[in-house]
């Protein structure tokens, strides 16, 4: 093997990286445990505030030192891998934009009849589809008014200057376009702010290209309510003088000898600084230091120590003037990041309250100064003064703004233009004529977002602002920020879920149990089969894994339920390609091959069975990754993570060391087989290909009676695909799901609802389509109540909000979620397009790779044939009685299940098109007999290690995976065989004039 060097120099760098990168976790655990131990009470429960504020105390605090490099927690959590809201608990939520608003409110809010019912038609049209909402109203609007112009409805007095009588239909849409867009970038930059204000660690939000939508993932929160209050309350958008510096020294002065004071008085609550502490330790030196110093100062009392430290604190400052910033590029009261929550604490005290005038309050900057390329440290805040009014108002407020746009100067700067309405107009004249030379404050929800200086009186409500941006976008930013008041454009929730800490841990158990059980199987498996081949396929093994890590960490990806499930089916993955290689090698040498020739030719005949098999894999992964939403999105970046990591570590890393071990070539100490394995299912010779038509028959009446039941009873559809509201209710004891169903029925008018086991017989998921049409928070709320008084009345327990409480008599709402029909038209949709399109591409590459339109042909039929036997488990399942739910999660199933198909037959058919060049003109039917009974040995030991890596994540992997789970059991069977018995038969009977020669 060539470059042996440069693979262990891989694998080394790849390791260091991974170990770099995972240890920030180990270090972020340790935290949180020491979090949990200093905040537990007595009987070992967790005060959730009390821990959540030490971890804030240390949020911008250097924790973790690595080759001199301090870290603080904050850059800790942001380098950690993180772990997905179904392992830890959190809320995800999906707010849409309504254009529909933004529309009303651009055209003054117009009667016009047309007008409205071509907006109500619109919202029907685009229901379920990806359709442009604008594209769709200008339609219907033009099918109803023909002879109407837009600028008859937008010409109005709030859009002069833009729109007038005289504007196309094609310039008002340009600008009715670009109001969505930019009504849609608002809405992201407002919710960014106060998601990063919110307190939670590694939030995550996102814009949907090409939708109206965005979507927000919170770990960790455990006041949901409180989150869609933040995420929909309306943008307060004001605009406030700010004091000079000599205005508000002597407020600061006082502040400062009050804290002062307190501190004379008592030394111990000062706050020391690291100068500070080292005078200390100074003093404690002086002294004699140690224990006898110790016993010394005991004795004679601690007069000369405390004298020292009275005059210590007679010459420092309260940390309101201490720990300010000399930053003069900025000027004002600059401070650092971390130490902000101290200069609140002292803001917020009541006696300094009491200091602080009627007509002034204190607002940080939304974001860090930029200190620019040459300047490092610590980032920096400024506070600024504010001049309020007696009444708390501000004079001037966003409603007042008609337009804000972001552009170039004449010096090619980044500026702002921005106009006001009559009435903003002549306030901003009477601020800007008063505060020349001043600056003015521009705030929004309590952060000021800008702060520029009045170069002179503005009368006519049209500024620009300029000076203060770095680029372009950050001009953009503050345009949008701008236009925040402008129009409305509210955000509705149209998928909503919780899942509650309790939850999480027990699924993030499930799912490690799933890895560790599975993995040691596996292991035992592969050393009593392979001998020491197996124990060198369990060390890419250990490589497969830990790389899969380590990755996720530096993509800062998040390992979710459905990602350990990704990771389980790697290891599978990874086990097949030492088994296709191990099985060569074996074959080599049964054909007398010497070991160094036959691990040679071994690997060399493997690898491109191998390379096949994994790039059509990694196309279902990418297009999971594309079209997948949520959890999809999750397992696909962990299958293709992990099908490249198990690619390497299988061909290359195992290559290094086999080669390593066969130096001595026949009289190495390295063996692939044991006794009992060294021949198993060498010397076969069934006749497949003539069993054909009896496996078309058994897979017609099976599928057949599938539909059968797909027809009387269905098959269960998740919130996802359904829509609807779906809760997890944990009890204190078993309850029956019948007796629940019927008593919730009341409660919830007979709309449909659904209630069964899941996971315990003390858990019950309860799923309805109660008032789904309805999205407002009012709907949410009463069906939440409805559903808690419906199973207070039947079981007559008491509903608590903290599940870690759950005692005898209660019950708890352990998850939650909500997805409205609109999101799961989209989702369906996408579905539907994932499967087509992985079906083409898997087609297309399928005819690159072997050059016959029938071998691709066959293996999509083979496909096709997969994807229906496994709906109709389902669907036979459910006839049963044994119900499991079709969800998104689902999908990923059935696209790794077609993943895994291929696999399967492109190894077949690259044994196919080896035999066809060694036997050229023989008969086909003999060549492929002897190509699938040559493979027959890897496909059985392949099909059994992931079987039993699957096996164990149905058995352990929790009631969010059963369906999951249940799939690919199905799955890796019948892709076994319709490998041997429906894709290989089919490209026989697509070629009869060949197999007839």
């Amino acid at each position: 093997m060539k470059n042996k060097g440069f693979i262990v120099f891989l694998t080394i760098l790849i390791s260091l990286l991974c170990i770099y990168y995972l240890s920030f976790t180990y270090v972020s655990q340790n935290i949180q445990k020491e979090a949990t131990s200093v905040t537990a009470y007595e009987d070992g429960s967790i005060n959730v505030s009390e821990k959540q504020r030490y971890l804030d105390s240390i949020w911008n605090e250097p924790v973790y030192n690595l080759f001199g490099i301090d870290y603080t927690y904050k850059e800790v959590k942001e380098t950690e891998l993180n772990l997905g809201l179904d392992l830890q608990g959190g809320m995800h939520v999906t707010l849409e934009v309504s254009p529909i608003d933004i529309i009303k409110g651009l055209s003054g809010n117009s009667t016009d009849s047309d007008f409205l019912a071509a907006l109500d038609q619109a919202k029907q049209n685009v229901k379920g589809t990806q359709l442009n909402f604008v594209d769709e109203f200008y339609s219907e609007f033009k099918e109803r008014a023909p002879g109407k112009e837009l600028a008859q409805i937008f010409a109005t007095a709030a859009n002069r200057g833009r729109i007038s009588l005289q504007s196309t239909d094609a310039e008002i849409l340009d600008i009715i376009d670009t109001e969505v867009e930019s009504a849609i970038d608002r809405s992201f930059n407002i919710l960014r702010t106060r998601i990063d204000r919110f307190g939670t660690s590694q939030p995550n939000i996102q814009r949907l290209q090409g939708t109206g939508r965005i979507q927000i993932e919170l770990p960790g929160v455990d006041n949901p309510q409180r989150v869609r209050k933040l995420l929909q309350g309306v943008a307060k958008l004001e605009f406030w003088e700010v004091y000079q510096q000599q205005e508000v020294a002597q407020v600061l002065t006082s502040i400062n000898s009050l804290i002062v004071q307190e501190m004379k008085n008592n030394p111990s609550s000062a706050p020391v600084s690291e100068e500070d502490q080292k005078i200390k330790d100074d003093i404690t030196a002086l002294l004699g230091g140690g224990d006898e110093a110790d016993s010394l100062a005991t004795a004679e009392g601690d007069s000369t120590e405390n004298d020292a430290l009275d005059s210590l604190i007679n010459t420092r400052q309260s940390p309101l003037f201490d720990l300010l910033v000399n930053a003069p590029q900025f000027g004002g009261l600059i401070y650092n990041v971390k130490d902000t929550a101290q200069v609140n604490r002292i803001l917020e005290r009541e006696d300094v309250q009491a200091i602080i005038p009627a007509t002034m309050k204190f607002l940080w900057d939304v974001q860090p100064k930029d200190k620019g390329e040459d300047l490092t440290g610590p980032d920096l805040l400024e506070l600024y003064p504010i001049k309020t009014n007696r009444n708390g108002k501000a004079s001037l407020t966003g409603e007042t703004i008609s337009n804000a746009t972001a552009s170039l100067n004449e010096r090619a700067e980044p500026e702002v233009s921005m106009q006001m309405n009559a009435g903003g107009s002549r306030t901003w004249a009477k601020m800007t004529r008063e505060n020349i030379g001043q600056r003015i404050a521009i705030v929004l929800d309590n952060y000021v977002f800008s702060a520029p200086y009045v170069r002179g009186e503005i009368p006519n409500g049209s500024s620009s602002i300029s000076g203060g941006f770095q680029t372009i976008e950050e001009a953009k930013d503050l345009a949008n920020i701008l236009k925040a008041g402008s129009l409305p454009a509210p955000t509705t929730i149209v998928e909503d879920v919780v899942v509650g800490p309790t939850l999480g841990k027990v699924a993030q158990n499930q799912g490690l149990n799933s890895i560790m059980v599975g993995l040691i199987i596996v292991i035992i498996f592969m050393v009593v089969y392979y001998a020491k081949g197996g124990l060198i396929a369990n060390l890419a093994l250990f490589f497969n894994v830990f790389f899969i890590m380590g990755i996720l960490a530096q993509f800062g990806t998040s390992l979710t339920l459905p990602g350990i499930a990704g990771i389980v089916l790697t290891i599978g993955m990874a086990i097949d390609a030492n088994v296709l290689i191990f099985e060569r090698i074996k074959e080599e040498l049964r054909n007398g091959a010497g070991l160094k020739a036959a691990i040679s030719s071994g690997y060399s005949k493997a690898y491109w069975s191998i390379f096949d098999a994994n790039v059509t894999t990694l196309i279902v992964g990418f297009i999971l990754f594309t079209l997948g939403q949520g959890p999809v999105k999750g397992f696909a970046i962990t299958l293709m993570i992990g099908i490249v990591c198990s690619f390497f570590s299988a061909v290359f890393i195992t290559r290094v060391v086999v080669e390593a071990f066969s130096k001595k070539g026949d009289n190495a100490k390295i063996s692939f087989a044991n006794a009992f394995s060294r021949n198993a299912l060498s010397n076969l010779n069934i006749n497949f290909l003539g069993k054909r038509k009896l496996a078309y028959t058994f897979s017609s009446i099976f599928i057949a009676i599938g539909i059968v039941a797909m027809i009387v009873k269905g098959i269960t559809l998740g919130v996802d695909f359904k829509g609807g509201r779906s809760y997890v209710i944990t009890f204190d004891e078993p309850k029956s799901p019948t007796e629940i169903k019927t008593s919730l029925g009341n409660y919830f008018e007979n709309a449909g609802t659904e209630v069964k086991t899941f996971g315990a017989n003390n858990i019950l998921k309860i799923t309805t389509s109660y008032k789904i049409d309805d999205e407002s928070d009012e709907a949410d709320l009463q069906v939440r109540e409805e559903l808690i008084n419906g199973l207070a009345e039947t079981t007559g327990l008491t509903y608590i909000e903290d599940g870690a409480q759950l005692a005898e008599g209660n019950f708890t709402i352990s998850s939650s979620s909500k997805v409205s029909p609109t999101i799961a038209d989209d989702i369906k949709n996408s579905s539907y397009k994932s499967g087509i399109i992985a079906l083409i591409c898997i087609f297309i590459y399928i005819v690159f790779r072997f050059r016959k339109w029938q071998f691709g042909l066959g293996a999509i039929i083979a496909l096709f044939h997969d994807t229906l036997f496994v709906l109709s488990a389902f669907a036979i399942a459910n006839l049963a009685g044994i119900s499991f739910e079709a969800d998104q999660v689902f999908v990923a199933a059935v696209l790794t299940i077609i993943g895994y198909s291929i696999n399967d037959t492109v190894v077949v058919f690259d044994r196919i098109r080896e035999n066809m060049g060694i036997k050229s003109g023989s008969e086909l039917i003999p060549v492929f007999n002897e190509s699938l009974n040559n493979t027959v040995s890897r496909t059985f030991i392949t099909s059994i290690t992931t079987l039993i890596v699957v096996i164990v994540l149905f058995l352990f992997g929790g009631a969010v995976l059963q369906g999951f789970s249940f799939a690919l059991l199905v799955g890796i069977i019948v892709g076994t065989y319709s490998s041997i018995f429906i894709a290989t038969p089919v490209v026989i009977d697509l070629n009869k004039k060949e197999a007839k020669s």
